[in-house]
C-alpha cells in the first residue's frame, strides 16, 4: 500500500511539473526607475494585450514567467512609446539588457537566436524608416521621384532580408516576423501584387506547416497565400458609379463592396437612417480601443436608427475578416486598400478618417469637423 501510494505521489509531482512548464523573459533595463514596464502579446487576432506589468525599481530588474506555447508566439516589452519585439517558442528563458535611452533599438539579447535575429531585423527597418523619411522631406525632387526612390530602398531592402534572413530558414519565427513588417501603414512583402514576394512567403507558410501544423499562425499565413494566389490568378475588376443625378440626389457617393460572407453591400442601402460611413485598417494602432468606442455607440444608438458602413482598408484580408467577424454592424472590404479611389473621392487625408450622413443620406461633417461624435449622431436621429 506504501509504495502504491508512493508512485501516485511520484506521478502527481511529475503531472504538476508538466502543468508548471513555463517561459521566462527576464533581465534589467537602465535608467528606468520607476517607469512601469508592461509585458504584451503580439496576439493574431486580438491585437496587442498587455498580460503583466512591473514597476521598475533603481536596479531595473524585472522578471515575467507565463504559461509555455506549443509553437512561436510574439510578445514584446514596453515602457512608455518604446518597446522591444520578441518571439518566444516553448519554455526558453530570454534575456534582456538594455538603456532607457535606447530601449528599441540598443537591447542585448541572450537566450533566444530568434530573439537576437529579430532585434537585426528591427535595427534593418528603423534604417529604412530613416532613409524614406529623409527621402519625403527632400523638396528637392518631385513626388513622383521621391516615390521612386522611397520604392527602390524597399526593394533593395526585400532583396537582402530574403538573402540575409529568410533563405534556408522559413520555418523560424524571425522569418515569420519578416513577413509582417511594415513601412508606415503598408506592409513591405506585398504578396497580393508581387509574385516574388507571394512566393517567399509560401516558402514559409510551407516550413511552418510542417513544423508546426496545429498552430494558428500556420493556418494564417497558409489562408493568406490562398487568397493571394487567387487575386494575382484573376484580379477583381471594380467599376465606380459616380454618375452626377445619383450624387446629387443622395447627397453622397455611393459605394458597393463585398462584407465577410461575400455578399456585396451598398452604402446607400442604409437609407433612412443616420449613417457613421467609416474608412479604416485593423492593422492600425489604437484600432482595438477605436472598435471599443464604436461599440459603444452602436449599442446605444442603434435602435434609435443608428448604423455603420465600415469600409476595411487592410492588406491582409484574412486579418480584416479576423478582426470583423464579430462586429454588429455593415462591415466591408476593399481590396484596392490605400489605392482606392474612394479615398480620392471623399479627400480621405489618413485612416482612420469617418464621415456622418444623415437620414436622406446627406453628407453632414467629416470626423476632423465633429467636436463629439455621440452628440452629433443624437442631433440627427
Amino acid at each position: 500500500m506504501k509504495k502504491t501510494l508512493f508512485l501516485l505521489s511520484i506521478l502527481t509531482l511529475l503531472c504538476g511539473c508538466k502543468q508548471e512548464k513555463k517561459f521566462c523573459i527576464e533581465g534589467n533595463i537602465s535608467g528606468a526607475d520607476s517607469l512601469m514596464l508592461y509585458l504584451e502579446h503580439l496576439s493574431l487576432g486580438e491585437g496587442t494585450i498587455a498580460i503583466d506589468s512591473i514597476r521598475l525599481t533603481e536596479d531595473g530588474a524585472f522578471h515575467f514567467e507565463k504559461p509555455g506555447v506549443a509553437s512561436p508566439e510574439f510578445y514584446r516589452l514596453r515602457i512608455g512609446g518604446q518597446g522591444i519585439n520578441l518571439a518566444i517558442d516553448s519554455t526558453e528563458t530570454v534575456r534582456i539588457k538594455a538603456d532607457m535611452k535606447d530601449l528599441s533599438f540598443g537591447y542585448a539579447v541572450e537566450g533566444s537566436n530568434a530573439c537576437d535575429t529579430i532585434r537585426l531585423l528591427c535595427l534593418k527597418l528603423a534604417s529604412l524608416e530613416r532613409e524614406a523619411r529623409r527621402i519625403s522631406a527632400d523638396r528637392n525632387f518631385t513626388i513622383e521621384e521621391r516615390d521612386s526612390m522611397i520604392q527602390g530602398l524597399v526593394d533593395k531592402y526585400k532583396a537582402e532580408v530574403k538573402k540575409d534572413f529568410l533563405h534556408g530558414n522559413y520555418g523560424t519565427a524571425y522569418s515569420y516576423y519578416a513577413c509582417f513588417q511594415t513601412l508606415g501603414t503598408s506592409l513591405i512583402f506585398d504578396p497580393v501584387h508581387d509574385k516574388s514576394d507571394l512566393t517567399w512567403m509560401q516558402a514559409v507558410a510551407n516550413a511552418w506547416n510542417e513544423k508546426y501544423p496545429s498552430s494558428p499562425r500556420t493556418e494564417n499565413l497558409c489562408n493568406i497565400v490562398l487568397e493571394c494566389r487567387k487575386k494575382q490568378a484573376k484580379p477583381r475588376q471594380i467599376v465606380l458609379d459616380i454618375d452626377g443625378e445619383k450624387v446629387k440626389e443622395l447627397g453622397i457617393i455611393d459605394m458597393t463592396f463585398p462584407d465577410i460572407n461575400g455578399q456585396e453591400r451598398t452604402l446607400s442601402s442604409l437609407r433612412g437612417n443616420v449613417i457613421l460611413l467609416d474608412f479604416t485598417a485593423f492593422s492600425l494602432d489604437g484600432s482595438t480601443e477605436r472598435t471599443l468606442l464604436l461599440r459603444e455607440l452602436y449599442n446605444k444608438y442603434h435602435d434609435q436608427g443608428f448604423e455603420i458602413y465600415q469600409v476595411g482598408l487592410d492588406a491582409s484580408e484574412h486579418l480584416w475578416k479576423q478582426r470583423s467577424e464579430a462586429l454588429p454592424w455593415v462591415s466591408v472590404y476593399c481590396e484596392e486598400g490605400l489605392e482606392s479611389d474612394m479615398l480620392t473621392l471623399y479627400n480621405v487625408q489618413g485612416l482612420p478618417s469617418y464621415f456622418l450622413i444623415d437620414r436622406n443620406c446627406d453628407l453632414q461633417a467629416r470626423g476632423e469637423d465633429i467636436p463629439d461624435l455621440g452628440e452629433a449622431i443624437e442631433a440627427l436621429l
